[in-house]
């Protein structure tokens, strides 16, 4: 190919291919700018356009798909990128039952994300963009007011449902609930192609952790409604992250998916050299972003392309940059590809 356009190598490298280079992006929370369409669409479009990214995650707030079925926050007082939960959907797993599927174009929080996206399509013609989605039992558990990392608990939320009583002691409303949710997300996801998204980042958050779930429960709980959501999906490129500590990327081998995210150098989470089929995306420590390490940000980075030589791959942070990033780590991350 004489000139490979964004599009073009977005594609080939999510399709296992090689492209004239590796690409890069980078993505954070905008914690003041993420409560309506325009004001998201706005700073996604600039933050883009001031680094050039070769590709964009749009980063919605973190609670948009549980508000879809009635959860309150309080957008006036976050911890980190979470906002403080006034009242959960669901306060007893006895309610489980209540939960039903929404229709995207019907529901409040869904529609407003597709205007999102259909305003940054349109202020990025020409870049990949591909939307950000929970897992159905990532939302549940949004919903209920638990958390979806072993070590984090609901900021706002002092006593939610045990887990136990939600996939032990009400299982089968659990399975409703799980299906329910993930009937809706297939919905959203149809909607965010006629929208302009090129596909999804398809975030299981931290429920592969062994202290959150064992294998056989995550295996009944997540597997056969991720692939609901991925099915619906099959037309874009869709990157799986899977979050935090002992985040067992092997696991999604099996997955529909074109690309895989997880922390590298996360306590228990194999490296680069993985034994992985989709295309690698990462390479660099979040955390890194927070301090403003550029020496090691620019070690990481050339180590990860050097190790990803002849192969596809995607540069980016392990996780979602924190808030308190510069200008100058951003760009030594953008600039680490062209070195």
């Amino acid at each position: 190919m004489s000139e490979w356009s964004k599009q073009d190598r977005f594609k080939a490298i999510l399709s296992g291919e090689r492209a004239d280079r590796h690409i890069v992006s980078g993505w954070r929370h905008f914690i003041d700018k993420e409560q309506n369409a325009e004001d998201l669409a706005a700073t996604t479009i600039s933050f883009t356009q001031k680094y050039d990214w070769d590709w964009v995650k749009i980063n919605p707030r973190a609670t948009y798909l549980a508000e879809a079925w009635g959860n309150q926050y309080d957008f006036t007082d976050y911890q980190t990128v979470f906002p403080r939960q006034k009242t959960t959907a669901i306060s007893t797993a006895d309610n489980l039952w209540d939960i039903e599927v929404k229709k995207a174009t019907q529901t409040a929080s869904l529609l407003e994300h597709l205007e999102a996206v259909r305003k940054i399509r349109q202020g990025l013609p020409d870049t990949p963009l591909i939307q950000t989605i929970f897992s159905p039992l990532t939302v549940l558990l949004f919903i209920v007011g638990r958390s979806a990392y072993v070590t984090k608990t609901v900021f706002g939320i002092e006593q939610p449902v045990t887990l136990e009583s939600l996939f032990k002691e009400h299982r089968a409303a659990a399975h409703h609930a799980l299906h329910a949710i993930s009937l809706t997300l297939a919905d959203y996801v149809q909607e965010l192609q006629q929208a302009g998204s090129d596909g999804l980042f398809y975030a299981v958050t931290g429920t592969a952790h062994p202290g959150l779930f064992d294998e056989a429960m995550f295996d009944e709980l997540s597997r056969p409604y991720d692939s609901i959501v991925l099915e619906a999906a099959s037309y874009g490129k869709n990157i799986l992250h899977t979050c935090g500590a002992h985040a067992k990327p092997e696991k999604f081998n099996d997955y529909r998916i074109d690309g895989i995210s997880w922390d590298t150098i996360a306590e228990g989470n194999p490296g680069l050299e993985a034994n992985l089929k989709a295309t690698k995306v990462g390479g660099v420590d979040h955390g890194l972003f927070a301090v403003n390490n550029i020496d090691q940000i620019q070690k990481q980075a050339k180590e990860a392309l050097t190790l990803m030589k002849n192969q596809p791959f995607i540069l980016s942070p392990n996780c979602a940059i924190p808030l308190n990033v510069t200008d100058e780590a951003l760009e030594q991350l953008k600039n680490s590809v062209f070195e």
